[in-house]
């Protein structure tokens, strides 16, 4: 879990900045981005999402929410059916912050939908330590996913056949839940009494808020693949991840002190009925799987920004990224052009 508090407020969703002509790194696509907007299935309030997605229009980047990102507002689409990704944050973190594999993927021909989570995010940590909060994430996502798909911008450009869940910290729980896996709360009640000292995971000495109790965990069958970074999942036993069936690229720094490598992302991938294609970085902790900071993110935020020695950020995340692109297209499949009506925007 990932609890930033003010330090990531400036990283909160605060609209369109600037725009301006950006480098090209010559790929096949540029990346747009479109702002979604859609109803919290908890409480029926509006929550947001923002899409990447592969455009045919010129390198830009743009200021969005305290980052510098590689994407134009609404930029028009590139012609085909593209695989879906859903992007769920960390605990009281932003999606932006993995603004870079977002953009990245985009450009590689995938739409990917970063989710705000109402009550979890850089802003609001109102449902934060609470049962809502643990089964809602996932129903939030799903309901991400119907509105992309019924969104009359993006829904002629995505295969809805073609869905994977990308999960960072909190948000691996969140996939993992997607994907069939049922927490057990008893485990948090455990963990918490073997180490008391986690102030993270065990600030309310492994005891959840019921808020509600007419919520229960709640799979998604059109989620088909999952790219875990540093995923919470000590909640999770082997039993618990008996209906996990899909396919799992797994990715974790062995010099986490936020997240617990031995219990949350090593003991995962042992347990998991379908062995996961794991990926351990030598040294690295929590905050690798963010963006390669700017110079003035590492003055705000040094602890968010600074890696150990020998850890190099930038390489890791070239190397996620042309890892996750070949693993998604393995697992879901390539873009098509299948079904697709002539559209010019």
């Amino acid at each position: 879990m990932i609890r930033l508090g003010a330090a990531l407020l400036l990283c909160g969703l605060s609209g369109f900045g600037s725009v301006q002509a950006a480098p090209a790194p010559h790929p096949h696509w540029s990346a747009g981005f479109h702002e979604l907007s859609f109803l919290d299935p908890l409480d029926h309030q509006p929550m947001h999402a923002i899409a990447f997605y592969p455009s045919i229009a010129g390198e830009q980047s743009s200021a969005l929410g305290g980052y510098q990102i590689d994407a134009a507002p609404n930029a028009q689409i590139a012609i085909g059916r593209f695989p879906l990704l859903m992007l769920s944050h960390g605990n009281t973190g932003t999606p932006l912050a993995l603004h870079d594999l977002a953009t990245s993927l985009a450009r590689k021909g995938f739409v990917v939908v970063a989710v705000i989570h109402p009550g979890d995010n850089a802003q609001d940590h109102s449902r934060l330590g609470t049962l809502s909060n643990l089964y809602g994430r996932p129903i939030q996502i799903s309901e991400a996913i119907t509105a992309t798909l019924n969104d009359p911008m993006l829904s002629p450009y995505v295969n809805a056949g073609q869905v994977g869940v990308i999960g960072y910290s909190a948000g691996g729980e969140t996939a993992l839940i997607l994907s069939g896996a049922t927490p057990d709360l008893n485990r948090l009640r455990r963990y918490c009494q073997e180490r008391p000292d986690d102030r993270d995971a065990c600030n309310t000495q492994g005891e959840l808020i019921v808020d509600r109790d007419d919520l229960s965990p709640v799979a998604d069958p059109r989620v088909r693949a999952l790219l875990l970074m540093a995923p919470l999942s000590l909640k999770f036993g082997r039993h618990t991840l008996a209906d996990v069936h899909v396919p799992v690229l797994l990715y974790s720094g062995d010099g986490d002190k936020l997240v617990a490598f031995d219990k949350n992302a090593a003991a995962l991938a042992r347990k998991l009925p379908t062995a996961p294609d794991f990926k351990t970085l030598a040294g690295a902790g929590h905050f690798v799987f963010m963006a390669p900071c700017t110079d003035e993110q590492i003055a705000a935020m040094p602890a968010l920004c600074t890696d150990a020695d020998g850890v190099d950020r930038k390489d890791i995340h070239r190397t996620m990224i042309s890892e996750a692109s070949r693993f998604f297209s393995q697992a879901l499949g390539k873009p098509t052009r299948a079904g697709l009506r002539t559209a010019d925007q």
